[in-house]
């Protein structure tokens, strides 16, 4: 669980939060301990011990923060004179210390205004003594009041006098109530470092223990960068939160200073990277020569290969890396080394001097061009990267090509479009292009536009292949101009551009000679027959489609065979015919595999997996979607127009089934920060349960994928019809219409699409006519019935039409969507048929369970209202124990609601199930306080108790929900419809 604060709080700390939390309240209860806390420089630990010390504060508890400072010997006992300095000025702590410290003067003596009185003066032993031993009874007897938490921060630059001292009390403190908690740099320790010996015999100790501060996740970066810029609603561009999570590595005070340069268009800040850079100047010179020979290889560098660069001999090359790799800045990786952290690395790079850096560069692309005995070969991309900053043009021109189709060998279209693409960008600079290529320009740009598309950019792929054919003389050469006019309307049409790409196609198809079969008419007959589907000249497909397939056999194309068996297939799908068009799914998947076309055979798989899903076969959509899958990412394709289409499917089908685990598991893949049509399209997906769960998530994912609503179709209605099916649970009537007209507006009047979205907008206005009914507002009620009588009819005629005619068949969901909205216009109209919800209940019966769940919940109260109590309360009974199941908090919610009013025997029980099942009624009541942000003087209030009764029940609520704060135990409470 994420717990976030306004303005940079924490973030994905919970568990180690927990951790700290579980010893301070241990030491509360008269067991003291001691956590060290450790993790790299900026990763969280003064955070981490903040958040705990609010805590401490919170429950009463005193607190007492000292820090160390880089001052090696020079002030003993730092952290605690400044733990004691500070606890002296607070007012909650003042008194009681000073009235402590006066009773041991050693230790007043810590503060700035002590005084020193010779008469105590003794032997430098004794004095420790003495202190050590005020310290502990100081301690003792602050403890007897209120447990104590004594923080020491940057243990790392502790003096020997602290250092004994820490050792000191984490060896006698036992029955005290003091939780000691200390931090430390694990990056700033080297070997020799006297505090990690320390640090190793402390961790032996049974009351003592160790907490690594691991770098923050990806997610959990995003979420913190997201809190970092305050509630005015700013907000990062998703390629730069990505870059800057990607160079932070989760270091939490990194991507703070990366996302402020970001703002101000700097690279790396200049107190960063004089802060990275401070860490490489304690080494030697010759030490610090490796490491920027280092920097040049990159992050992870080959040994031999750096010491060759570096002309050492063998036992001086040694010693410097024993001393680099013991200062932490290179960790030993396999054969090689990698920087510990990435900035690092570049800090240092960007510090060489210009013609250093080149000539670094040159030597390693030298050792890479011609491989030594011996050595392993690298990959090409290694080569092209150091032969461009060495500016050797031809050779990152011959490593580039060569780089990008070893990408293509390892499934990796986006690499190699990269690759591909820095290439051709260097072809008019290069000596004999064509023959380092082993292609011409034409035939690399293709390659560059496919690998595009297959990195799911189609729009790049379009582009590139614009500007090639604005290049070419189709006079010149017919057979090439054919060639990129069919993948530029290719192209075209995985853009949704299909009025430009049916035109492109169709002047081939003219151009080429129709007594001349070739694979190019074959090629461009498939397009063209897939760009006018539902057009008005789908009537042309079967004719054209045969042809291709014809050309096709002849000509030995088998990619364009099956794209043509795929289309033909469609037509004849939409046409009624549905056995017909499984074989010719089928037949496409088997010609594409045959040939190896990739792309059709995603599309055939497609097709196949979605013709079983709207049929209902829903185990049998999940073996051919999962097949279709696992090809997809086996083969690099998972980003590619059909690979995407087969993510959402798969995951649809096990949404659908309420395998919703399932479900939950394929959608932690989506992403949520998202900055491309692709990515927004997979995001949207995850709506369905994060909606239907009541997942905080959905309202972030809603709020990335907001800039995509008015940019593609697809993003539209799924999540503006989603967003609008949270603003209705959430009571929001005008949101959720605003959302549902628009998704209407988006679509074309004969999508099925706008079945569901005015399902839902029909939900809304059945519920105003109901309430206006009730008022006696006529106006009101009169207005609702328009506007739901509107929607109905728009639900009807795309249940019944396509674009170019007659609907002929409409898929099992469908059907049931239709029931749905059919049922709510009844409902508005004031004629809640149970007959007609039980029709709906019916309809979702295919293998629905959530959709017949909630159709139940209307079928309940639809009952009810006409005194049919047994039935209703039977249906309730059902859709709880279905709601139950599947986590589905809103619906779950909606149910317990309805089993109040009704008061259905079950109710209460329904309540008591999930995360509160284990409460007493007591802390039930004092959950729902703390729900509404009470604390715990008002707490004790209400429910005329003490405080410190409604403290231990709060304390015991946490623990029984397994909770670290208030602020968790809460969310837990509304996520339950609790409160």
């Amino acid at each position: 669980m994420l717990e976030q604060y306004a303005n940079g709080g924490l973030v994905g700390r919970a568990a180690e939060l927990g951790m700290l939390v579980r010893a301070l309240e241990k030491a509360a209860s008269g067991q003291a301990g001691v956590v060290l806390v450790s993790g790299d420089a900026g990763v969280g630990k003064t955070r981490l011990v903040g958040e705990l010390a609010e805590v401490a504060r919170s429950r009463g508890h005193t607190v007492l923060s000292g820090q160390c400072a880089e001052l090696g010997e020079a002030m003993p006992y730092l952290p605690l004179a400044d733990a004691l300095r500070a606890a002296a000025r607070a007012p909650e702590t003042a008194s009681s210390l000073l009235e402590a410290l006066r009773a041991r003067p050693v230790l007043g003596r810590l503060l700035p205004d002590g005084d020193v009185d010779p008469a105590d003066q003794g032997g430098a032993e004794l004095a420790q003594q003495q202190l050590f031993g005020a310290v502990l009874g100081l301690l003792g007897e602050l403890s007897d009041t209120e447990p104590v938490l004594l923080v020491f921060e940057d243990l790392h630059w502790a003096d020997r006098s602290t250092r004994d001292l820490l050792t000191f009390l984490s060896r006698v403190l036992q029955r005290e109530r003091v939780c000691l908690v200390g931090t430390y740099r694990s990056d700033d320790l080297p070997r020799r470092h006297p505090m990690r010996s320390a640090i190793a015999e402390l961790l032996r100790l049974p009351n003592v223990i160790g907490a690594d501060l691991r770098p923050l996740r990806p997610t959990e970066m995003a979420a913190y960068l997201v809190t970092l810029q305050g509630g005015d609603g700013a907000r990062p561009a998703a390629d730069v939160l990505d870059r800057v999570i990607q160079r932070a590595e989760g270091n939490a005070f990194y991507a703070e200073e990366l996302l402020a340069a970001a703002c101000t268009g700097e690279e790396l800040p200049a107190g960063l990277a004089d802060l990275l850079l401070s860490r490489v100047e304690r080494l030697s010179e010759i030490a610090q020569r490796v490491v920027r020979i280092a920097a040049v290889g990159g992050r992870r560098v080959d040994d031999d290969l750096v010491r060759e660069v570096s002309g050492l001999e063998a036992e001086p090359y040694e010693q410097a890396l024993r001393e680099i790799v013991s200062h932490q800045l290179l960790v030993p990786d396999g054969g090689g080394y990698v920087f510990r952290h990435a900035l690092l690395r570049e800090a240092v790079h960007a510090d060489l001097l210009p013609g250093e850096r080149t000539r670094l560069h040159a030597a390693f692309a030298a050792l890479l061009a011609e491989p030594g005995p011996g050595r392993p070969a690298h990959p090409a991309a290694e080569l092209a990267y150091h032969s461009l900053a060495s500016h050797d043009l031809d050779g990152a021109f011959t490593a580039s090509v060569e780089a990008g189709r070893q990408a293509e060998r390892l499934a990796a279209p986006a690499e190699a479009h990269e690759h591909f693409d820095q290439a051709l960008s260097l072809w008019d600079v290069v000596t004999e292009p064509e023959r380092r290529a082993g292609m011409d320009r034409p035939h690399l740009a293709l390659r560059t536009a496919a690998a595009a598309s297959y990195s799911g950019d189609a729009r790049r792929a379009v582009t590139q292949l614009r500007r090639l054919r604005e290049t070419l003389d189709p006079a010149a050469d017919q057979t090439l101009y054919a060639e990129v006019s069919e993948r530029f309307a290719h192209y075209l049409s995985d853009s949704d551009d299909d009025v430009q790409a049916a035109e492109t196609a169709r002047g081939i198809i003219e151009m080429l000679p129709a007594d001349t079969p070739s694979p190019e008419r074959a090629r461009a007959l498939t397009t063209y027959t897939r760009t006018v589907l539902f057009t008005e000249r789908h009537e042309e497909i079967p004719a054209l489609a045969e042809e291709a397939i014809a050309i096709a056999r002849a000509t030995g194309t088998a990619d364009a065979e099956a794209g043509a068996l795929v289309n033909l297939g469609l037509h004849t799908e939409i046409g009624g015919d549905l056995a017909r068009a499984e074989r010719l799914f089928s037949e496409a998947r088997a010609a594409a595999g045959r040939v190896g076309d990739l792309t059709v055979a995603l599309r055939a798989h497609y097709h196949v997996a979605r013709a079983e899903y709207d049929r209902a076969e829903l185990t049998a959509a999940a073996r051919s979607a999962d097949s279709g899958v696992r090809l997809a990412i086996d083969s690099g394709l998972a980003w590619s127009v059909y690979g995407i289409d087969l993510r959402f499917l798969q995951y649809l089908v096990h949404y659908t089934a309420g395998d919703w685990d399932r479900a939950e598991a394929l959608s932690d893949s989506f992403p949520i920060r998202v900055g491309t049509t692709a990515e927004a399209q997979v995001s949207a997906y995850a709506l369905f349960i994060e909606v239907a769960r009541g997942s905080a998530t959905a309202r972030e994912r809603l709020s990335w994928l907001r800039p995509f609503w008015g940019e593609d179709s697809l993003v539209a209605y799924i999540a503006r019809g989603l967003a609008a099916e949270l603003a209705f649970a959430e009571g929001d009537e005008h949101t959720a219409l605003e959302h549902v007209s628009a998704v209407i507006r988006a679509m074309g009047p004969g999508d099925a699409g706008i079945i569901r979205v005015a399902a839902t907008g029909l939900g809304v206005h059945a519920e105003r006519a109901l309430r206006a009914r009730a008022a006696g507002d006529g106006q009101a009620e009169a207005a609702a019935l328009r506007a739901a009588g509107d929607l109905a009819e728009r639900a009807r005629w795309a249940a019944a039409n396509i674009a170019s005619g007659p609907r002929l068949w409409l898929g099992f969901e469908g059907r049931a969507w239709l029931a749905r909205a059919e049922a709510e216009w009844h409902r508005a109209r004031g004629d809640d048929d149970p007959k007609l919800w039980r029709g709906v209940v019916e309809a979702f019966d295919y293998g629905f369970p959530y959709e017949e769940a909630r159709s139940r919940l209307r079928l309940a109260g639809a009952l009810l209202e006409r005194g049919r109590r047994e039935e209703a309360e039977d249906e309730w009974r059902l859709a709880t124990a279905e709601a139950g199941r599947l986590d589905a908090v809103p619906l779950r919610k909606a149910l317990r609601d309805l089993g109040h009013r009704a008061r259905f025997g079950t109710a209460e029980r329904a309540e008591a199930a999930g995360p509160l099942a284990t409460l007493t009624s007591r802390e039930r009541e004092v959950l729902r306080l703390v729900a509404d942000g009470d604390n715990n003087r008002e707490i004790a209030a209400a429910l005329f108790i003490s405080p410190k009764t409604a403290s231990v029940h709060v304390s015991n609520i946490l623990a029984k929900l397994e909770v670290a704060s208030r602020t968790q135990a809460a969310a837990i409470a509304h996520r339950e419809g609790f409160g």
